[in-house]
């Protein structure tokens, strides 16, 4: 966490760079600059349109889209994007990186992140990577949606691997710790299969339920909208997410992803087969178990009715 002395907050970094300032890389800008845990705050964003509204917001010192501008004596540097812009950022960027430069990201497929990233920064040219991902988000996207309190009692899992330093650990730990998440670490390959089972999957099937809805015939797409209960809502909610980011996410944790398909493939094979033969005693002995499941989740403080809430709080004080 902070450390305090004689009254004034000792900061993490001299200088930070956030690449890309959409939802998770501005929410993240504003905690670094209004806890003052940065001196110079700099963010890179190819898109212009983007780096207005950053500008418009006042959530950082240095605007640009030019890497050498952004890069040029930064000690961290966070990686924001789309993972699939990873790999060129970090090529565009491996001439102008100083000496015992910390790299880490957000992005929510690990394995592929790193070796994108270390295939230009790594210790040959003294950069030290720390792979993150903060588990937060909503299905907005853009620098005007984000808040400082996004991140508020969620985890955020580090990656390290033999690149990474204890120092360079401790430091991105205590970022995020300021940024009032619950830190964890764990290996790359362990984290993709995880995301993979509890974001990647249920990402894909809204995806695939909202597609197949909307495409039924008999079904007006008036009445769809209109009598939307729950359980159609909420998945609409998490198929609005950004689509270059989850086209990205899936094609980088491919075979996991592939595996996971396959399985519920299965379960849902078995469901209608208890479905076609009155096997209730089956059906019920699974939805009792996922019911358990759902509590569980509840009581872990993770249920997204909770930060959703949270969520349209923080939007209704930037409105004011």
């Amino acid at each position: 966490m902070r450390k305090f002395i004689k009254g004034e907050i000792t900061m993490l970094f001299n200088k930070a760079l956030i690449l890309g300032i959409g939802l998770i890389g501005s929410s993240l800008a504003r905690n670094l600059k209004e806890k003052k845990l940065v001196k110079t705050l700099a963010v890179y964003d190819k898109n212009q349109e983007n780096l207005k509204k950053a500008k418009d917001l006042d959530i950082a010192d240095i605007y640009t889209d030019n890497i050498k501008e952004g890069v040029s004596e930064a000690d961290v540097i966070i990686f924001a994007t789309p993972v699939c812009a990873f790999g060129k950022l970090a090529k565009d960027m491996s001439s102008y990186v100083k000496e015992g430069v910390i790299i880490t990201d957000v992005g929510s497929v690990k394995q592929y992140s790193l070796r994108e990233i270390e295939k230009y920064l790594n210790k040959n040219n003294g950069s030290i990577v720390v792979g993150g991902h903060p588990v937060a988000g909503t299905e907005k996207s853009g620098p005007e949606n984000g808040f400082t309190s996004l991140f508020k009692g969620r985890w955020c899992i580090l990656t390290p691997d033999e690149n990474s330093t204890e120092e360079a650990i401790k430091r991105i730990t205590e970022m995020w710790e300021s940024c009032n998440m619950k830190v964890d670490i764990m290996t790359a390959t362990h984290h993709d299969k995880v995301m993979a089972a509890v974001s990647h999957l249920p990402q894909l099937i809204a995806y695939s339920i909202v597609g197949t809805v909307a495409d039924l015939e008999g079904y007006e797409h008036k009445e769809i909208i209109k009598y939307s209960a729950g359980g159609f809502r909420d998945f609409t909610r998490i198929a609005g997410s950004d689509p270059t980011m989850w086209r990205d996410i899936f094609l980088t944790n491919k075979q996991t992803v592939l595996e996971l398909i396959q399985r519920f493939i299965e379960d849902l094979v078995a469901l209608e087969r208890n479905i076609r033969w009155d096997e209730g005693d089956k059906m019920f002995d699974l939805f009792k178990r996922t019911q358990k499941i759902r509590k569980d989740v509840i009581e872990a403080k993770q249920d997204q009715p909770e930060h959703e809430k949270r969520i349209m709080e923080e939007l209704q004080k930037q409105q004011v």
